[in-house]
């Protein structure tokens, strides 16, 4: 016996435009410099013995990684010390950061998102993907909320068959 089926994927079939921020997500590997490990005492650096120590660097360990520096100790850092660590970063990564992993991916993020040309997003339905094998930081979603809502209908987390309401503009009643 053969049963006729007139399901019909209205998910399938809407305008509805999903967006998952996790293609984003650096394709590098991703590397952290704690400069604790150049303080003496874990307190001060001293200048002569940290140039020394970053000359014997083989930094072609971090080509083409996803690099962030921070300290992980409450030391106070002098600002050239970064300066200088970049100088030998520079040359091998174009994915450069300061502060945590977290901080680093957040400030990622937020220069992709910038960059999205949400044009193509004008007046339509919008999900934004929920679930993701690896750490989408709040602020991407925060940030890309934020370019959306002027040019979505709606915003929506989760998945498209199940999702949570973010947003909707409001409709304009014509007189």
């Amino acid at each position: 016996m053969e049963v006729e089926s007139n399901l019909v994927n209205r998910v399938a079939n809407s305008r509805l435009k999903t967006i998952n921020l996790e293609e984003f997500y650096p394709k590098e590997e991703i590397v952290g410099i704690d400069l604790k490990v150049f303080l003496f005492k874990e307190l001060i650096l001293k200048e002569k013995e940290y140039r020394e120590a970053l000359k014997e660097i083989d930094w072609d360990n971090y080509r083409n990684k996803f690099v962030h520096v921070f300290c992980s100790t409450d030391a106070i850092i002098p600002m050239w010390a970064y300066m200088l660590i970049s100088t030998y970063l520079q040359p091998v990564t174009d994915k450069l950061y300061y502060g945590t992993q977290d901080v680093a991916l957040s400030k990622y993020y937020h220069s992709i998102i910038r960059e999205l040309d949400l044009s193509t997003f004008e007046g339509l339905p919008i999900v934004i993907k929920g679930c993701s094998k690896h750490p989408v930081p709040p602020s991407a979603f925060m940030d890309l909320t934020a370019q959306l809502r002027p040019v979505a209908r709606t915003i929506m987390f989760g998945e498209p068959c199940s999702t949570v309401p973010i947003y909707k503009k409001s409709q304009q009643r014509s007189k």
